[in-house]
């Protein structure tokens, strides 16, 4: 099977894509320290954005998605247990 040259080259909503899923799995991550009723849902959202722009970073936002999931739960916990507040 031969790769076309066009479907090896990266468009801007490719770019976009990716960087939105990076920048999910960073803010998800603060999450789990800062308020995460409040901050991780927003990462999900913005994973969700970045899984329907791009079929090249499906599954880096799916990765996002995940982690934003789990740090959500995470999060929640951690707050619980040491009485910060969740919003």
């Amino acid at each position: 099977m031969e790769i076309s040259q066009q479907d090896d080259r990266q468009t801007a909503a490719d770019a976009v894509a990716g960087i939105l899923a990076a920048s999910a799995i960073f803010v998800s991550l603060i999450a789990l320290a800062h308020k995460p009723v409040r901050i991780a849902p927003f990462a999900m959202v913005v994973s969700l954005i970045a899984i329907a722009m791009s079929k090249r970073y499906e599954k880096l936002g799916l990765a996002a998605l995940l982690i934003s999931g789990a740090c959500f739960v995470l999060g929640t916990i951690f707050a619980v247990i040491t009485n910060h507040p969740l919003f």
